[in-house]
Order: structure tokens, then sequence, then C-alpha cells
């Protein structure tokens, strides 16, 4: 059974707690983001400084290799920019 992911300009989103995968597990990287903080408006929590990181998905390769390239960002909207920039080159 298929699961509905909410999609992004073409790729699923998932979140748990405070890390976004954006991407498809199946392709050959995907786009990991991490919610490094976040503050207060109109009593929601905003991110406003995120890790972006771009990962290989192969299973067979060392950990060290899996990051391909990182980026900091100050907003959600600028992360995915970034890692949908990245997923589609």
């Amino acid at each position: 059974m298929a699961e509905n992911f909410l999609m992004y300009k073409g790729f699923p989103l998932v979140r748990k707690n405070k890390e976004i995968y954006y991407g498809n597990m199946s392709d050959e990287f995907v786009a990991n983001i991490r919610i490094m903080s976040t503050h207060k408006e109109n009593d929601l929590d905003v991110a406003d400084k995120l890790k972006v990181t771009l990962m290989r998905t192969a299973k067979d390769i060392d950990a060290k290799d899996m990051i391909v390239k990182t980026s900091d960002r100050n907003s959600l909207f600028e992360a995915l920019d970034v890692a949908n920039v990245w997923l589609t080159r």
C-alpha cells in the first residue's frame, strides 16, 4: 500500500520532530533539513536556523561519503529552495 506524502515542487516531504527529509529515497540523493532553532510568532514555533544537507541514499557507501553538500539557512522556505535546486540539478 503506497502512502500519500505531502509534496513540494514534485518531491515528498517527511517530517519527524526537528528533521525533514525532502526527496525520494529511491533516487540517488535526498535532502535532510534539520531545524536548529525556532522563535515564537503568534503562538507558533517558526524555524529560524536550519541546516540543509544533500545526502547520497546508496546503502553500500561509508557514512563519511554520504554527505555531498551542506548549507545553513534562516527560514524553511530558503532551506526548501536550496534543497530543491540541489535535487533538480
